[in-house]
């Protein structure tokens, strides 16, 4: 995996993460759907298999938005990473290094000479 793009390694990720998000949402979906069941009442009982409705929805609604920003931030990630690649890369000259030596031994004979 450290060899992985990141493009990858963020879409592996948000799918664990849906996963967790869909799999949480069953069990309360389950748990209001056992409710219901039990419910003394005809109302109290749509009620919860309506908040059990309602739970799937939300659920499902938050895991495509979860998605989707997991996918923008890995096409964008990968689009950045192709650009700075076919980017050309700049070399500056450098300046030679007789000029380096020639101000060195300058600086030692004025340092002579005002002794």
């Amino acid at each position: 995996m450290a060899d992985a793009d990141l493009d990858v390694v963020i879409r592996q990720l948000a799918r664990q993460l849906h996963t967790g998000l869909m799999s949480r949402a069953k069990q309360r979906r389950d748990r209001f759907n056992g409710l219901a069941a039990k419910a003394k009442g005809k109302e109290t009982g749509t009620r919860f298999k309506m908040m059990a409705k309602a739970t799937m929805e939300q659920a499902t609604a938050a895991a495509r938005r979860l998605q989707m920003s997991a996918d923008n931030v890995a096409d964008s990630y990968a689009r950045a990473m192709r650009l700075a690649a076919s980017t050309p890369i700049e070399v500056k000259a450098e300046k030679p290094a007789k000029d380096k030596q020639a101000k060195k031994a300058a600086k030692a004979k004025k340092a002579k000479k005002a002794k």
